[in-house]
C-alpha cells in the first residue's frame, strides 16, 4: 500500500480544514429590495449579501478558490509563507485561509492604506509589508515570496482560472438557485464590479455555458481602465486607478475577460457614494462603496426597462459591509473633502426610486 509522503499528507489536512470550514458556513442571503416606485412597473431588484462570509466580504469566495488551487498545484508547503499584493478585502480574506492551516501571510500594500484596514489583516495574524507607491506592489509582492521562499498568490492572474464557473455551487449557480421562486426567476441583467476580474469571468462564462439569457453588465468606476479596455481591446493600456476601494484598476488585468461583459458602464465617484447612502438607508444597514457602484448601474438598467417597457429581475451583489468604511466613505468630512458634496446625486437616486 502506497503511503502518501509527508507534504502530501500536510496538503490532504490543508484542504479538509478549508473544506471543513466551508461546510461550517451556509450560502449567503439573497436580498429582495422593498422598491415598490419599480415594483410597480414589474420591475425587481436583488443583492445577494457577499458580507456574511466568515472573513466578510466577497473576496472570500475568491480567496478559498486561490487556496484550494494553490494546493492542489503543489504550490504550498508545511512553512511556506502566502504572498498576495492587496490592501483590500482579498488580502483579509487570504490572511483568515493562511491562519486556518497554519501558515505564515504577507500582504504587499501601499503605505497610503488605512490603519482599520491593516488591522483586519492583523486580527487573522497577518503581517502587511508596506510600499511607497501602488505601482510596485506587483514587483514586491514577487520579491518577497522569493526571499521567504513562500508563493505569491497573484489574485490578478489566477482569479478568472481558480473558480469552476460551470458549477459547484459557484456564486452564479447559488443565485440562481436562489432566485429560482421569484416572479422574474431569470434575471434580464446580473451587476458586478471588477477588480481582479474573477467574479465577472465567472458568471459571464456561467451564463453562457447554462445558456441564459442574462446579460452581465460591469459598474466600473472613474478612473479605472477597465471601460476603455472593453471598448477597445487594447490591453496595453493603463489608467490613473480607481478611488472607490476594492473595484476598478490601473492597469488590465490577466483575469480581467472582456469577451464574457455585455455591457460596462462608468460610474463617477459621486455617483457611487450617492448610490451607496441611498442604498444603506433603504436596507437600514450600512454597505460599502463597490456596492453604491453597483446599485447606480442596477437603478440606471430598471429606468432604461421601465422606458422601453420591459419587466424583469435585476442582481447584483452586496460585496461587504459598510462597517469597514466608518472612518472613510461613511464619513461625512472625509467624502466631502475628497469627493465633493454628494447629497444632489443622493436626492436624484431617491427620486427615481420613488
Amino acid at each position: 500500500m502506497h503511503t502518501p509522503s509527508a507534504d502530501t499528507a500536510w496538503v490532504h489536512r490543508a484542504i479538509h480544514r478549508i473544506e471543513a470550514d466551508y461546510q461550517r458556513s451556509a450560502d449567503t442571503h439573497l436580498l429582495a429590495l422593498e422598491l415598490p416606485g419599480l415594483a410597480r412597473h414589474g420591475i425587481d431588484l436583488y443583492l445577494k449579501d457577499e458580507s456574511t462570509h466568515p472573513s466578510g466580504s466577497l473576496k472570500h469566495r475568491l480567496a478559498r478558490s486561490l487556496f484550494l488551487y494553490a494546493l492542489s498545484n503543489g504550490w504550498l508547503h508545511p512553512g511556506s509563507t502566502v504572498v498576495e499584493a492587496s490592501s483590500g478585502s482579498t488580502a483579509v480574506s487570504e490572511a483568515y485561509f493562511a491562519r486556518l492551516i497554519g501558515l505564515p501571510f504577507v500582504a504587499v500594500m501601499p503605505r497610503s492604506t488605512s490603519a482599520e484596514k491593516v488591522a483586519q489583516i492583523e486580527f487573522h495574524g497577518g503581517h502587511c509589508h508596506l510600499v511607497d507607491n501602488a505601482s510596485l506592489v506587483y514587483d514586491e509582492a514577487m520579491a518577497v515570496a522569493r526571499r521567504t521562499g513562500g508563493h505569491y498568490m497573484d489574485q490578478f492572474t489566477y482569479a478568472e482560472r481558480a473558480t469552476d464557473w460551470r458549477g459547484s455551487n459557484n456564486i452564479a449557480e447559488s443565485l440562481f438557485s436562489q432566485m429560482s421562486r421569484e416572479r422574474h426567476p431569470v434575471p434580464r441583467w446580473i451587476v458586478v464590479g471588477a477588480g481582479t476580474g474573477g467574479t465577472s469571468a465567472t458568471i459571464g462564462r456561467y451564463l453562457r455555458y447554462q445558456r441564459h439569457a442574462t446579460q452581465l453588465c460591469v459598474a466600473d468606476p472613474e478612473g479605472s481602465v477597465f471601460a476603455a479596455y472593453h471598448a477597445s481591446g487594447d490591453a496595453s493600456l493603463t489608467a490613473p486607478g480607481s478611488r472607490i476601494e476594492g473595484i476598478g484598476r490601473p492597469r488590465v488585468e490577466p483575469s480581467f475577460i472582456r469577451t464574457v461583459v455585455d455591457r460596462l458602464v462608468p460610474v463617477s465617484d459621486g455617483l457611487s457614494l450617492a448610490a451607496m447612502r441611498v442604498l444603506s438607508r433603504r436596507l437600514g444597514r450600512r454597505v460599502g462603496p463597490s456596492t453604491g457602484t453597483n446599485f447606480a448601474v442596477m437603478v440606471d438598467l430598471a429606468r432604461q426597462m421601465q422606458k422601453a417597457g420591459q419587466t424583469g429581475s435585476i442582481a447584483s451583489l452586496l460585496c461587504d459591509s459598510g462597517e469597514r468604511y466608518l472612518p472613510t466613505y461613511h464619513n461625512s468630512a472625509w467624502t466631502e473633502a475628497r469627493f465633493g458634496d454628494c447629497q444632489a446625486g443622493e436626492a436624484a437616486l431617491e427620486a427615481g426610486l420613488d
